[in-house]
C-alpha cells in the first residue's frame, strides 16, 4: 500500500470540510475522487498534500507517517501536486517552471531530473523553454503544470481537475499519459475529475464524496449509467 489514510478531518479556520475519510491506494493504482462541486475534493488534495492542516487522522505514505510534515517535505518524499487552475508561475520561462519540479522525490529516488521523459510526453514544451509560462496556451499550460512535476521522481501524483479549460484534444493527451505512466512506470495517481469520458479511460476505481465524507466506492464503468452519473455527479 502507497498510500493510507485513516480518519481524516480536516477544514479551514474553525470549520470543518473533511470528515472521518478514510482511503487507501495500492501501488501503481489510478484512484479518481469524484463528486458533485464544493464537497471537498479540493480539500481532500490539498490535505494530502500538506496545504491543510489536518485537524485528526493520520496519513500514512510509503510506510512513513507524513501527517504534520510539510508540503516541502512531502514532496521530496515523493509526494507531487498539480492543482485545480495550473499553478504555473506565468512571469517565469517555461524552463524556469520545470526546474522547479526537480525537488519532488530526492529524499526517496536520490537527485538527477528526468528531462528526456518529459520532452518525450510533452514535445512542445522543449520548443518553449524560452517562452514566459503565462503567453502559453490553456492546453500547453496544462502539460507544463504536468510536466513540472514530473521532472522530479514523484511516487504518487496528485490531479486536480486536469481537464478544466482545455480542448478535448490535449484531455485526450492527458489522459493516454496517465495511462503511460501507470503502465510503464507504475506511477500512482489520484485524480479529481468531472470528465466522465476522462475517469472511465483512466481510473482503476473510484471513492465518491458528498459534504466531505466518502460515500460511495464504485468502478469507473458503472459511470455510464446516466441514472449513476447523476446520483453522484449530478450531470
Amino acid at each position: 500500500m502507497l498510500l493510507s489514510v485513516s480518519g481524516l478531518t480536516a477544514g479551514y479556520g474553525g470549520g470543518k470540510i473533511l470528515h472521518d475519510v478514510s482511503l487507501s491506494v495500492e501501488e501503481g493504482e489510478i484512484l479518481s475522487v469524484i463528486g458533485r462541486n464544493g464537497v471537498g475534493k479540493t480539500t481532500l488534495m490539498k490535505t494530502l498534500i500538506g496545504d491543510v492542516k489536518t485537524s485528526n487522522g493520520k496519513i500514512d505514505f510509503m510506510g512513513k507517517d507524513v501527517t504534520k510534515l510539510r508540503p516541502a517535505k512531502r514532496a521530496r518524499s515523493g509526494i507531487a501536486y498539480v492543482p485545480q487552475g495550473r499553478g504555473i508561475f506565468n512571469r517565469m520561462t517555461v524552463a524556469g517552471n520545470l526546474r522547479l519540479g526537480e525537488m519532488i522525490g530526492v529524499e526517496s529516488n536520490g537527485t538527477g531530473a528526468n528531462y528526456d521523459r518529459v520532452f518525450k510526453l510533452f514535445p512542445i514544451l522543449k520548443k518553449r523553454l524560452s517562452q514566459k509560462a503565462g503567453t502559453l496556451s490553456g492546453g500547453e499550460q496544462q502539460q507544463l503544470s504536468l510536466a513540472r512535476v514530473l521532472v522530479g521522481h514523484p511516487e504518487l501524483i496528485l490531479l486536480d481537475e486536469p481537464s478544466e479549460g482545455i480542448q478535448p484534444n490535449i484531455v485526450q493527451q492527458i489522459g493516454q499519459i496517465i495511462r503511460h505512466l501507470k503502465e510503464q512506470e507504475g506511477l500512482t495517481v489520484i485524480i479529481v475529475e468531472q470528465n466522465l469520458e476522462l475517469i472511465r479511460s483512466v481510473a482503476d476505481r473510484c471513492i465518491v464524496i458528498n459534504k466531505g465524507v466518502v460515500i460511495a466506492k464504485i468502478h469507473p464503468d458503472e459511470l455510464a449509467d446516466p441514472a449513476v452519473a447523476a446520483r453522484y455527479l449530478a450531470i
